[in-house]
């Protein structure tokens, strides 16, 4: 079958994810897992061998990722406790089952005994992903004696159940703040109308983003702002606090146990940055770049403080965006609330699918007729010209016991001539209704950050191997193609051809579209810094000894050395930080990707942004390839050089 016969109706994921049942949610693992000890018994039986064994070895694999992919969606934002919790166990059946492959001496032998040559047949990307394959064999101990392997086998299933439970405490703890009506005061009209006042004079304020990100930029109250800041880094506090060190506790052993010092080190190995050394490094190198500008913007902050408070003789975290805002307002001319009309959840949504398609010829079919899991849930399946080239899900406002951030979930891997890849974007934007569902500048960077990810996944996901499909690079870099995607949000032109007024209709004026650009650079100092805190946190987390560890000190501690505000007090940030789970000690992946991001940017012209040859070029030499060669050399490929930082540091100095 050719890419181009494979049809929409053979895209095979929504049924699936759609879950209509908890049975639904656990047949979808059993059959994955019928399917996958169906493939690994062919394989070792000895019948089996060249780019024959490679083959069953990846779809029997790709079965448990895939219904993995699926189920773990469903555990986030299925309405349905039941089948929330029915997709957790489902996940750890499947879970079980991927980690008793890697841990089967047979099939790693088998593996390795495959004819790597050119005469075989074999190209430099089966290659590129049989070596992956193996060293993820050794990582996970499949050459340790019996003991070892028991051990390492039961400390995996563990940290999967831990970080579900770590997740779920968080997703789970919407938590509310009393405020008075007064503290309303310089909100958006909109925003006020939706939070109306009670007898008592007061609104309830939650800690889902619509309300937590608009109220501590616009609310002229500091105090309930440091209240809702307050409760917002006090999520999943106390429960998280045994679940963490559990977590922490269990990686450490499994990697220690394979010889490594620590978990962040083994962690670090098999990405770009090859070592807990050489992360931490990084970090260092960068908290240094910014800490003169840093300091500036935060000193900027502290003027404009003192305007209202002659005496202040700091700036506090809750302070952050508000006087931020008003830095803005006063040396950019930028009002963000005159943005915002400009900004409403559909329009940015039309505006950022049809960048897609002049960027990248491609279009965006709606699929009503798809089984979905919420009502609320767009689906689209992504056409260049004739052929279908997959399908995306879209969730994007926000529920009680959702995932409460922005991810992209992988649901199924695309393989040249087998199936098409599919995926959905779970983000918590102001839902539509009767009051206009008006977006912040940052909710639309996130919405633009976050498509980065499907197309990656969609354009990456016509590979001969689905053990290289879709975003399958080394996680350092996953961030890179969504980080540049952002670029476009920041071009006032580009701007104009979505931003438009939802009451008139007129596009964003010239002049407030620069405004919002030119605004963009302040502050720069101040995110850095932050991305700097958490990024040491997730590492020190990981690289200390978690029998005297103590995990709120750290947090603190690294807080005053990267970050520019002093910690809150009765906050318990690292408890709600849901990147430890996925991400773990290498949050600092966020940076040195945009370093990388940065300097891909320098290959647009700044004139024609919309350029399509450039942007073929682009698809063509990173996403494309998905996984399938070592992430510096679709850099390379597509830049003709190595990337340095020299566009990042003009970018953070500018």
């Amino acid at each position: 079958m050719s890419a181009n016969a494979i049809t929409s109706a053979e895209l095979r994921a929504a049924p699936h994810v759609a879950a209509g049942a908890p049975e639904a949610v656990t047949a979808t693992a059993a059959t994955a897992i019928a399917t996958a000890r169906e493939g690994i018994a062919q394989l070792t039986a000895g019948a089996l061998a060249g780019l024959e064994l490679l083959r069953v070895y990846d779809e029997a694999t790709a079965a448990l990722t895939d219904a993995r992919g699926q189920v773990q969606l469903i555990s986030k934002v299925h309405p349905d406790p039941a089948i929330r919790a029915a997709a957790e166990t489902a996940e750890q059946e499947l879970a079980k089952v991927s980690t008793d492959i890697s841990l089967d001496r047979r099939v790693y032998d088998s593996l390795s005994g495959v004819d790597v040559s050119e005469a075989a047949g074999v190209d430099p990307a089966t290659r590129h992903w049989l070596g992956k394959t193996l060293r993820d064999f050794r990582r996970a101990g499949v050459d340790r004696d019996d003991q070892t392997r028991a051990r390492l086998r039961q400390l995996q299933e563990e940290m999967v159940g831990l970080a579900q439970t770590f997740s779920r405490n968080i997703d789970s703890d919407t938590r509310t703040v009393p405020v008075p009506a007064a503290a309303l005061a310089g909100l958006p009209a909109d925003w006020v109308a939706a939070h109306p006042v009670d007898a008592a004079g007061y609104t309830t304020v939650t800690t889902d983003n619509p309300d937590v990100v608009p109220f501590l930029t616009y609310s002229r109250d500091p105090e309930a702002r440091r209240a809702l800041l307050t409760a917002w880094r006090q999520r999943g506090y106390p429960a998280n606090i045994a679940v963490l060190a559990d977590l922490l506790a269990r990686r450490h052993e499994f990697a220690t146990l394979l010889g490594y010092p620590n978990w962040a080190d083994y962690a670090t190995e098999d990405k770009m940055i090859g070592s807990e050394p050489a992360a931490a490094d990084f970090i260092e190198q960068i908290s240094a770049a910014v800490r003169d500008r840093m300091r500036r913007d935060y000193q900027a902050l502290l003027v404009q403080k003192r305007r209202a408070d002659p005496t202040a003789e700091s700036v506090a975290a809750w302070d952050g965006r508000y006087l931020t805002e008003q830095v803005k307002a006063e040396h950019y001319q930028l009002d963000t609330q005159a943005v915002r009309p400009y900004f409403e959840y559909e329009r940015v949504k039309a505006g950022l699918l049809a960048l897609c398609t002049e960027l990248f010829g491609i279009s965006f079919e709606p699929r009503p007729d798809v089984p979905v899991w919420h009502p609320e849930v767009a689906v689209y399946d992504i056409h260049e010209g004739e052929q279908l080239l997959g399908r995306i899900f879209l969730d994007m406002h926000p529920r009680p016991d959702k995932f409460s951030h922005a991810a992209m979930y992988h649901l199924v891997s695309g393989v040249a001539d087998r199936r098409l890849p599919e995926c959905a974007l779970v983000c918590n934007f102001p839902r539509p209704g009767e009051q206009p569902a008006l977006l912040e500048p940052a909710d639309v960077r996130t919405f633009f950050h976050e498509f980065g990810h499907l197309l990656h996944h969609i354009f990456g996901g016509g590979q001969r191997w689905a053990g290289v499909s879709g975003v399958r690079t080394e996680r350092d870099f996953i961030e890179a193609p969504s980080q540049l995607l952002e670029e476009w949000m920041r071009d006032p032109a580009t701007l104009a051809r979505f931003a438009h007024h939802h009451e008139t209709g007129e596009p964003i004026p010239p002049e407030l579209a620069e405004q919002l650009r030119a605004a963009d650079e302040f502050g720069q100092g101040l995110y850095v810094s932050q991305q700097m805190f958490y990024a040491a946190l997730s590492l020190e987390l990981h690289r200390r000894d978690p029998a005297t560890l103590e995990p709120l000190a750290v947090e603190r501690e690294t807080e005053r050395r990267h970050g520019p505000y002093e910690p809150v007090a009765d906050a318990w940030l690292h408890l709600s930080f849901g990147h430890l789970t996925g991400y773990s000690a290498t949050y600092y992946t966020y940076m040195w990707s945009l370093v990388i991001a940065k300097d891909m940017f320098t290959a647009f012209d700044p004139a024609a942004l919309r350029d399509p040859a450039t942007a073929g070029r682009y698809r063509a030499a990173v996403l494309a390839p998905g996984g399938s060669a070592p992430a510096a050399e679709l850099v390379r490929d597509f830049l003709g050089r190595e990337f340095t930082s020299d566009a990042y540091r003009a970018w953070l100095n500018r």
